[in-house]
């Protein structure tokens, strides 16, 4: 099988964490070259700049950005400008109307855009989307909690505008929900809490409603200690369905599927889906791009009413990032 080569723009934890072992197991694509200013990876060709890259690297037909949202747009631009396919870790942009526009950008000139929700490739996702099909959804709780200091150690940029705070986890919970329910919802209200230093939301609790009386509720927080805890509770007419996890673990009326952490709680199994799925739109000349995680997050920052909080602090954090 002849490999598809492949670009990473930003050579951070994710990428290290998650990216690059997807790309290396999954038998899709090589990993021809890197773009990286504080270090790329042993082996491989690495760029300080995007636009080096382009041009030394012309037979590199896929980039794929795990760089932060408010820096991702020009270069994402210039990628399709230049010809090349793009995928986008989440979320694929710092606002809705840049990523629609780099969409309108693909369209036009032919090319595959991924915009990726690596939570939708959770063992238990398909499974509940298909048992809540035919279902009377009556309510949702979410719970997404997580300690920030050992998920985003030393990352400034979550906590600078763009950077969504809190609701970069939480937008894996939301594009989970909008993956598995029948009928869609609606923010209509949330309470958003800021450090004093900050200016982004370290924790909120965000309402929404649906068709039928569906409502909603999902309580975040970044300061939470201990194991993540990823959950999402349907209510229906037919009974309770429990995705926990972070999807892993399907739970229905007391019937569990899906293996869960083991020993160490994260994202297992996912990526390597991602550029699976990649492979598969390339090949279709297709691309994906679905903002509606995105949207939640945006209309909870319009209608959320803000509560500033102590500041936030952490040892780990580099100021000259």
């Amino acid at each position: 099988m002849t490999l598809t080569d492949l670009a990473i723009v930003g050579v951070g934890k994710i990428a290290r964490d998650q990216h690059l072992p997807a790309i290396r197991d999954g038998g899709q694509f090589r990993l021809a070259a890197t773009v990286s200013r504080s270090g790329g990876v042993e082996g491989v060709e690495n760029f300080d700049t995007l636009a080096a890259l382009l041009q030394a690297r012309p037979e590199i037909g896929v980039i794929s950005f795990c760089t932060p949202p408010q820096v991702r747009y020009d270069a994402a631009r210039a990628a399709l400008e230049a010809g090349r396919h793009v995928m986008l870790e989440k979320p694929p942009g710092a606002s809705l109307s840049e990523v629609r526009d780099l969409a309108d950008l693909a369209q036009a000139n032919g090319l595959t855009l991924y915009a990726t929700w690596h939570s939708r490739q959770a063992d238990g996702v398909a499974g509940a989307r298909a048992w809540l099909a035919d279902k009377r959804v009556r309510s949702v709780r979410i719970d997404w909690k997580e300690d920030v200091r050992v998920w985003h150690p030393g990352q400034v940029w979550i906590w600078q505008a763009g950077g969504l705070g809190v609701f970069d986890p939480a937008i894996n919970a939301f594009s989970i929900l909008t993956a598995i329910l029948p009928v869609p919802v609606h923010v209509t209200g949330a309470e958003l809490r800021f450090p004093s230093n900050c200016e982004t939301p370290i924790a909120a609790e965000v309402v929404f409603a649906g068709p039928d009386g569906l409502t909603a509720v999902a309580d975040l927080d970044f300061l939470y200690e201990g194991d993540p805890l990823w959950t999402m509770r349907v209510e229906t007419d037919a009974g309770m369905l429990t995705l926990s996890q972070g999807g892993a673990v399907l739970d229905i009326a007391g019937a569990t599927e899906g293996e869960g952490w083991g020993d160490t709680p994260g994202i297992h199994g996912e990526y390597p889906k991602l550029y699976s799925q990649m492979h598969d739109l390339l090949q279709a000349k297709a691309s994906e791009v679905d903002l509606r995680p995105m949207t939640l997050v945006a209309d909870a920052f319009m209608l959320g009413r803000r509560f500033e909080v102590a500041p936030f602090t952490d040892p780990t954090l580099e100021k000259d990032q």
